[in-house]
């Protein structure tokens, strides 16, 4: 059996098809950014063929894409230090994902929950990629040889999907050639909630604006967002174990805790026996101090598409240095006459 040693490199991509919120920034790009360094190797993209497996209008996708690479690099993503792209333009994410699913079991995709909330009721009339797409995500990975995966909680079922089939292909034909890519999840707020109900995730896809943070809002409606959010009308406790029972109360401590790089039971140390009165215009000052510059750049970048667009597509090249080896050798493994030739 042979054995590859594979380069720390880190894998992770957003899909283009809401708006980019508060959420977003704390779960996935803030941890990107920090990720960026000697330790890893950092690919990240704008998956806009997951972002298709439901109906998307095709001029918004396209100005979807472009702010979510606006977002990352106003968030602090060097382009430079990090390989930053958009998926559709690196062919060899498809090419493997029909690989994986030749792999993965029919039984593996129907238990993907994300499916299942995705389709609702009716799963016959669900796209045949919103069944599948998990694979193509394996895909995403594993064509980088990724060995670390920044997730939220909702996508650990499919990073465990995506060591099933590197663990499954390597068995299959005897080789150690895909790492078993190890999640990494973490930070005080993994998970952002509504700023209206707590026990709701943030989502662009709410009907209501002000349930979310969007990091395109000015300084005037991230303020205005945080001093509407719901409360309740107990001061905070000193403890993390007085916020049992209190999702509004725990989501603002894990926000604010979140942008000044705390924990909560550090905020609560500093904040407890305050009320929200007083509290809120703490947290309002700091998310606008964090947010207001990025919502700014992302304005500029979002003016210049002929820079973003050239940022992807440099992006593009330096991935598919990585991946076309990497899916030349699958193919060779399976048995693709012609594979590893030029």
């Amino acid at each position: 059996m042979t054995e590859t040693q594979f380069t720390p490199r880190v894998f992770s991509g957003i899909q283009p098809s809401g708006n980019l919120h508060l959420g977003n920034y704390l779960g996935a790009l803030k941890r990107f950014v920090d990720m960026q360094g000697p330790e890893y190797e950092t690919v990240y993209c704008m998956v806009d063929l997951h972002a298709i497996t439901v109906w998307q209008d095709p001029d918004r996708l396209r100005e979807k894409t472009r702010e979510v690479c606006a977002g990352f690099i106003a968030a602090g993503l060097d382009p430079g230090k990090s390989i930053l792209f958009n998926q559709s333009q690196v062919p060899e994410h498809t090419q493997l994902a029909w690989i994986f699913n030749c792999i993965a079991r029919i039984g593996w995709m129907q238990r993907m929950t994300q499916f299942k909330d995705k389709a609702g009721k009716n799963t016959q009339n669900a796209s045949l990629g919103l069944f599948a797409y998990p694979a193509l995500m394996a895909a995403d990975i594993l064509v980088y040889h990724a060995t670390h995966v920044p997730v939220g909680e909702d996508q650990k079922q499919h990073l465990e999907l995506t060591r099933d089939i590197a663990i499954k292909f390597n068995h299959d034909y005897g080789v150690e050639f895909f790492p078993v890519t190890e999640p990494v999840i973490g930070g005080p707020a993994p998970r952002v909630m509504n700023l209206r109900d707590g026990s709701r995730k943030m989502s662009s896809s709410d009907p209501s604006d002000m349930t979310r943070i969007n990091m395109t809002d000015d300084a005037d409606a991230i303020a205005k967002k945080i001093r509407k959010a719901k409360t309740d009308p107990d001061a905070l406790p000193s403890e993390v174990g007085g916020l049992e029972n209190r999702p509004e109360a725990r989501n603002l401590v894990n926000i604010y805790a979140a942008l000044n790089d705390q924990t909560a039971g550090q905020v609560l140390s500093e904040v407890g026996g305050k009320q929200f009165g007083e509290f809120k215009p703490m947290l309002a000052e700091l998310a606008v101090e964090k947010l207001s510059p990025i919502s700014s750049e992302m304005a500029r970048l979002m003016g210049e598409e002929a820079e973003i667009d050239q940022i992807l597509a440099r992006g593009a090249e330096r991935a598919r240095a990585i991946a076309a080896p990497i899916l030349q050798q699958t193919y060779e493994i399976v048995g693709m006459v012609g594979a590893g030739k030029s």
